[in-house]
């Protein structure tokens, strides 16, 4: 390569590569590993390549979650990226290709520059393009059904593109739909018919096996009518990689077209900004829900570290009397934590299109991968992942909006598993999520029409962006009647000129003190800094810590700017308001 390449070049590259090699950190978890750079798997010649990047995935968490990930034999070499909300890439080099001036530059990119070769398309101008796409679809639905039934079809096929993304569905199964399909547009209902009916509850369709998805999605429910036109969108949207889609941004986009309210805010071409980005949502989840658990991590690696080391004499057993080897009371102590977590409830009582719960179920995942990879490290045996949606509960008063959570928390714990290597379905592939309700948060009207106040399932976090709305508006939103049991219910509690977010502060406040709930944090608009809003907050301090407030950030709500405060509440010895006044 040398002489091919030039003397001083070669020099040049020979000396970089050298550096290179002494900056490698070695790892169990990888061949070779160059921190913030990538982490690099080998294998002999013909072995399969794609197993060695499912390996390198698997342990991305326990390397820092490196941009690239390389994987190469005797004649080639693999480079897919991997940074964080960018659609990923991949790269194949043989190794007699290297005589290529770029192939070589490729391959010193990944050594020296890796931000070459960050991709520029990104998972949220994606996910505004399917929004884009499906939007149109959804308007020219909305005369074959009412708003429920578009949506609920309009879900059931974001789905199926995302399950033929993720190879769920038979490969090329879908495109094959749509062409025939295209053929004949009158057949097009028939088809997803018994499209549907085969994912309710496995079967076949055409002689093609489809496995059993169901979890509610696909419920008996008949789809609608395409027209020539709607089935060409279909077609177009089928070219998206649908497993790369952002759940925390794609209900929202898609919630603007489908809510006719929200549909008139908006174009149709239009859903630049018109979400809140994850970033803001962690601010919330991250304190409220993922420290205190992370911080009992530390207490229980501690534990685990010293029966390992033999500072910590292991138990004895509980039914034999002997003692435990150091091994079997360190994989003790992990299970409990594991168990900890799998018990962990979490409950956005305004769900909207599901974005907090999304993040937090994808934050608590993350943490109990993080904790399996460290015990691996240690020496413990592997563990699979296995917690699931189980763990989120929802409130949301709007049908739409209730189902476009289920469909992004199903979406987002699949694309969890895809990108941490696992790959088990067990049937249903769906798991239910009745725990994401469609009612009043705030007052049930019971059968006899009396009004009470509404229940909350008991959860440990509860996390959420309660609607806005200002307290002399609430009589034109909400209707006399509701406002005046509104008014009744929490009289004592809540003054009537405060906002409406503060009943969701208030009712957060009664079940942290009731102990059916110990953290929570929850969005407001600013203005619950003063006035009748405020005496909520002030009753809330005397009872519960206010352990991090942000007093004024920007947020989005339905397409506009607005500025809003962000309080986290509840049990703990966080320090208060990590140094910011509220």
């Amino acid at each position: 390569m040398c002489l091919l390449a030039g003397k001083e070049q070669c020099d040049r590259r020979a000396e970089e590569f050298i550096v290179a090699r002494i900056l490698l950190v070695a790892s169990r978890f990888a061949d070779v590993w160059k921190k913030g750079f990538f982490a690099w798997e080998y294998k002999k010649k013909k072995r399969n390549l794609d197993v060695a990047l499912e390996q390198l995935v698997r342990y991305a968490a326990a390397l820092e979650n490196p941009p690239l990930q390389v994987v190469c034999d005797t004649d080639r070499f693999i480079i897919r990226t991997a940074w964080t909300n960018s659609v990923p890439e991949s790269y194949e080099i043989g190794l007699d290709e290297l005589v290529n001036p770029a192939k070589l530059d490729l391959l010193h990119s990944v050594f020296f520059d890796p931000e070459k070769l960050r991709p520029t398309r990104t998972r949220a101008g994606l996910t505004k393009e399917a929004a884009d796409k499906f939007s149109e679809i959804a308007q020219r639905l909305a005369t074959h059904g009412s708003d429920e039934e578009v949506a609920h079809f309009i879900n059931q096929l974001v789905f199926c593109f995302f399950a033929n993304s993720v190879k769920l569905l038979p490969e090329g199964f879908l495109s094959r739909l749509l062409d025939r399909a295209a053929e004949k547009p009158e057949r097009a209902q028939g088809l997803f018919n018994q499209l549907f009916a085969a994912m309710e509850t496995g079967g076949e369709f055409d002689l093609t096996a489809i496995k059993w998805f169901n979890g509610g999605l696909f419920d008996g429910r008949n789809a609608l009518p395409l027209d020539a036109k709607g089935i060409e969108l279909l077609q177009s949207a089928a070219g998206f990689d649908w497993s790369q889609i952002d759940p925390s941004i794609f209900g929202s986009l898609f919630e603007r077209f489908l809510d006719p309210e929200k549909r008139a805010q908006v174009g149709t071409h239009n859903t630049g900004v018109h979400y809140t980005d994850a970033a803001k949502i962690m601010m919330i989840v991250e304190p409220v829900i993922l420290r205190p658990l992370r911080a009992e991590w530390e207490i229980a690696k501690t534990e685990i570290e010293g029966l390992l080391e033999g500072t910590i004499k292991p138990p004895m057993r509980a039914k034999v009397r002997s003692r435990m080897s150091p091994k079997e009371a360190a994989e003790e102590v992990r299970q409990r934590y594991l168990e900890r977590l799998r018990r962990v409830r979490i409950l956005d009582p305004a769900c909207g299109s599901g974005n907090f719960l999304y993040l937090a179920l994808q934050g608590v995942k993350d943490l109990e991968n993080f904790v399996n990879l460290e015990c691996e490290s240690l020496g413990l045996a592997p563990q699979a992942p296995m917690i699931g949606p189980e763990i989120v509960h929802g409130i949301e008063i709007n049908s739409l909006a209730a189902e476009l959570a289920r469909t992004t928390i199903w979406i987002g714990d699949i694309q969890w598993r895809r990108r941490n290597s696992v790959y088990s379905d067990p049937p249903p592939i769906l798991r239910k999520l009745e725990s994401i309700e469609c009612r009043d948060a705030l007052v049930t009207k019971k059968d006899d029409g009396l009004y009470v106040e509404a229940s909350w399932p008991e959860a440990e976090f509860i996390v959420g962006n309660p609607p806005f709305l200002g307290g002399k508006m609430m009589r034109t939103g909400l209707g006399e009647k509701n406002v005046e049991a509104l008014f009744d219910i929490y009289k004592g509690r809540v003054p009537q000129e405060a906002d409406l977010v503060a009943y969701w502060f208030e009712k957060s406040h009664v079940q942290i003190n009731g102990g059916f709930a110990k953290r929570a944090g929850l969005v407001a608009t600013n203005s619950i800094r003063g006035g009748a809003s405020r005496k909520v907050l002030d009753q809330l301090a005397t009872e519960c810590r206010i352990f991090e407030a942000w007093s004024d950030e920007p947020w989005i709500v339905d397409g506009a700017a607005v500025r809003v405060s962000l309080i986290c509440f509840g049990t703990g010895d966080d320090t208060c308001c990590g140094g910011r006044t509220f």
